[in-house]
């Protein structure tokens, strides 16, 4: 019998769980995926059912198992990647959540980060995290829910509870509960870890109130962390690699030198920076994090977050109804023949970096009565477009040299019209590879490197093909005046009556 070559990879995503079959080309050979539905239980307040996720990732699963050849017997490992900071508590003696999780877009615990921040705890917090006070990280998550599920803490602090990233929790759950880990990615999104010395911090957990025996053990990103329970596939499967789903898209597209760049178009846009063995210190409110960590030696990012990216495209479709599918963004911005003026500032769950404003609230200006649905689909697609060049020039004054090229990949970096005008804006070249499923794909590669089915990162880089380049074509003057246009937009964001309160 052949040595497995297969590797599975579990996406579970903000609005979707997906399971993806690689084979040893890094090529998707099984897709199938789960719409998540979300719960919006209050202003601000978003939520995902951690059992919807887990019968999700179980269906998916299995579904591409039996898509692949050889079945169950073809795979040779398992590896999870998952939106970060969303936070899970639930019982260790039967695995059940005690409440909703909280999602990474959730805004509830800003007065509880505004109050740390008054009382000066930032400077601490962010030269052991490299994060910023704000709710969008999953420390203040887990103690509002220890705080607000009746007994919670006390069971907490007895040891009865576990706390995780969706990570953890569907580790727990493919393992039986037999493990509770995560890897150095997801635990740097906690504001408990020390991401220098790499453990958790018992001054931080203290300063947000978390008991230590809630937490995971800490592990390298590839290697295998136990076995699942032979009944959920027909044969027990190593998970044998973890990450969060950006530094996962950062191994997808083989950014495995320093100063090398991706940047990921899904529900929000994330751009990582590749800075190697050092953790580079942002004085222009970018994040520093871990990127991965194999055989015990750690590679380091910065980071830029944007909270709402596809999402924006989403809501054109769900709310206002002006397309009835994402793809239809690129035909609609590409019929009229320019902005018309039109600026859509997406800050419907406050503004992440550079900005970091939880309290601001999305906006469209610029609107005249023949504004059309095309100029609305066209703004939204920009709008990502002018907060990604907000991104790279914070990191260029935080010394970082200028990126010549970006690799793009998520669901919007199928755009040729989004693509093109990034790279306009950006004044860099754009490229977009062969496999664009590069967040499972980075899950499957730390799950191989672990199992043998990679043999390095040296192996897993030569496997990166690009499908597609975009060049810039805009004038400079025409790209400074759309520039312009939305830094005004930008401050009317920045300083409306909420982002001042």
């Amino acid at each position: 019998m052949s040595r497995p070559s297969y590797v599975l990879a579990i996406d579970q995503g903000t609005t979707s769980t997906r399971a993806i079959v690689f084979d040893a080309r890094a090529r998707a050979v099984a897709i199938a995926r789960r719409e998540l539905e979300q719960h919006y239980p209050a202003s601000g307040w978003v939520e995902h059912d951690a059992e919807d996720i887990w019968r999700d990732t179980l269906a998916a699963a299995r579904e591409v198992i039996e898509r692949t050849a050889g079945g169950v017997a073809g795979i040779a490992a398992l590896g999870i990647t998952n939106q970060r900071e969303t936070a899970v508590i639930w019982e260790r003696a039967t695995g059940k959540p005690i409440h909703r999780a909280i999602v990474w877009q959730d805004r509830r615990t800003a007065d509880a980060c505004a109050a740390l921040k008054a009382a000066g705890a930032e400077p601490l917090v962010r030269s052991k995290t490299g994060l910023l006070l704000d709710p969008y990280f999953s420390g203040t998550k887990v103690a509002w829910l220890l705080d607000h599920v009746a007994g919670a803490r006390a069971r907490a602090e007895r040891g009865e509870l576990a706390f995780g990233t969706i990570d953890s929790f569907l580790l727990w759950r493919l393992t039986g509960g037999r493990v509770h880990a995560t890897d150095v990615t997801n635990a740097s999104r906690t504001l408990l870890f020390d991401i220098h010395a790499q453990r958790w911090d018992e001054e931080l957990l203290t300063l947000l109130r978390v008991p230590r025996a809630l937490l995971p053990q800490v592990r390298d990103s590839s290697e295998v962390y136990g076995a699942t329970e032979a009944a959920l596939f027909g044969r027990a499967l190593p998970v044998a690699g973890i990450a969060g789903d950006q530094q996962a898209a950062l191994i997808g597209q083989a950014c495995f030198s320093a100063g090398t760049a991706k940047s990921t178009y899904g529900t929000g846009c994330f751009l990582l920076l590749n800075t190697g063995e050092v953790a580079v210190s942002s004085g222009n409110r970018m994040l520093t994090t871990p990127a991965y960590r194999i055989g015990g030696r750690i590679t380091y990012a910065m980071e830029g977050s944007i909270f709402v990216a596809g999402a924006a495209i989403k809501w054109l479709r769900d709310g206002l109804r002006v397309i009835r599918d994402a793809a239809e963004t690129a035909a609609a911005a590409a019929r009229v023949p320019d902005d018309h003026g039109v600026y859509l500032v997406p800050a419907f769950v406050g503004l992440g970096a550079p900005h970091w404003e939880p309290n601001a609230r999305g906006l469209i200006c610029g609107l005249t009565l023949d504004a059309s649905g095309d100029h609305l689909a066209r703004a939204a697609l920009e709008s990502v477009a002018y907060q990604t060049l907000d991104l790279t020039e914070a990191m260029q004054r935080d010394g970082a040299r200028r990126a010549d090229a970006i690799r793009v990949d998520g669901g919007m970096a199928a755009n040729d019209w989004f693509c093109q005008f990034l790279a306009d804006v950006l004044e860099a070249r754009v490229e977009r590879p062969v496999e664009l499923e590069t967040t499972a794909l980075g899950a499957a590669f730390l799950a191989g490197l672990a199992t043998g089915v990679w043999s390095d990162l040296a192996g897993l880089a030569r496997t990166y093909s690009t499908a597609a380049v975009f060049v810039p074509k805009m004038t400079a003057a025409r790209r400074a005046t759309l520039i312009a246009g939305w830094r005004q937009a930008l401050a009317r964001a920045l300083h409306t009556p909420s982002a001042r309160s």
